[in-house]
């Protein structure tokens, strides 16, 4: 009997492969949020990850001390119990950006999950962050690729969405849907930063629709902005299905508890297609990787 030709070896390999993370990663900044976070994690199980903000969580003039905190709790395996936290550093403007990167990689550089840079305006200083943080890993004799999550929230990193997609070590881009739109000075009405308009004015659709693209076809995973309405999961959810569906978002953000079981409801595949799927690749399988027909369809490599 000849032995099944596994998919990985019949199927064409395609692109760069997607990271496999979590589809929802939820924002903290105080000590004592970070701390309810990881409970919430221990509590709900590796669905999400949760993102330590250094850049809005940091009060001015403790920079240094809120990295070192974020260090400490990264690194206590009864908080930290799954490994699964990043953190978010100051952007390029700002003074300290350099010092949250020299604290966190050389405090946590082996555990952290992945670092976010905010407001980037250009793919040239996302370079020389990029830069930084790579030899700051070398110089600390950190062993691994630290994953790299950039937020598009410019005109600037929108113009250079591609160049900044082909970046080494980016995982993640992200959407920061309210500063692009402050960003526009009223040309966006306040309106498009809420359903529907955010996914139904031209200069968001456009935004959101690049990203996705450069996202993807660099085996990168997008990740779509939060929903202003904290408290209704029904609205959570409605984002985040129209976000996956409509606009192919892999990932998205939280900023409020109860949005984290809404983001990865509606983020996660639907049964009947990984139903049909499988039943498909069975089905190859077993016609030696040729052309099959599959509920009146035909389906072929």
């Amino acid at each position: 009997m000849t032995k099944a030709v596994h998919p990985n070896d019949a199927l064409f390999s395609g692109e760069k492969p997607f990271p496999i993370i979590p589809t929802c990663e939820h924002y903290a900044g105080s000590e004592k949020l970070i701390r309810k976070a990881f409970e919430l994690q221990d509590k709900l199980g590796p669905i999400f990850d949760v993102s330590c903000d250094c850049e809005d969580g940091a009060p001015s003039g403790q920079e240094r001390e809120h990295a070192e905190m974020i260090v400490r709790l990264l690194n206590d395996s009864s908080i930290n119990k799954l490994h699964m936290a990043g953190a978010r550093i100051h952007d390029y403007s700002h003074p300290h950006w350099k010092q949250d990167v020299d604290i966190l990689v050389k405090g946590a550089g082996e555990i952290v999950a992945y670092l976010t840079i905010p407001k980037i305006t250009d793919v040239e200083h996302l370079s020389e962050m990029v830069a930084y943080i790579q030899e700051t890993a070398r110089h600390n004799g950190i062993s691994r690729e630290i994953p790299l999550h950039v937020l598009v929230e410019t005109h600037g990193a929108l113009r250079d969405i591609w160049k900044i997609a082909a970046l080494p070590w980016i995982q993640v881009l992200d959407f920061g849907l309210m500063d692009f739109v402050s960003g526009h000075h009223g040309a966006i009405p306040a309106s498009a930063m809420r359903s529907p308009g955010q996914f139904e004015h031209a200069l968001l659709v456009r935004a959101k629709s690049e990203i996705v693209a450069a996202a993807l076809a660099n085996g990168i995973v997008p990740s779509h902005n939060v929903s202003l309405d904290l408290k209704n999961q029904h609205s959570t959810y409605a984002d985040a299905y129209r976000a996956r569906n409509e606009f192919g978002y892999l990932r998205m953000w939280s900023i409020y508890p109860p949005q984290i079981a809404a983001i990865v409801e509606a983020m996660r595949p639907e049964f009947t297609e990984v139903r049909d799927a499988a039943n498909i690749l069975l089905a190859a399988q077993k016609a030696d990787w040729g052309p099959i027909q599959y509920e009146g369809e035909l389906h072929d490599r």
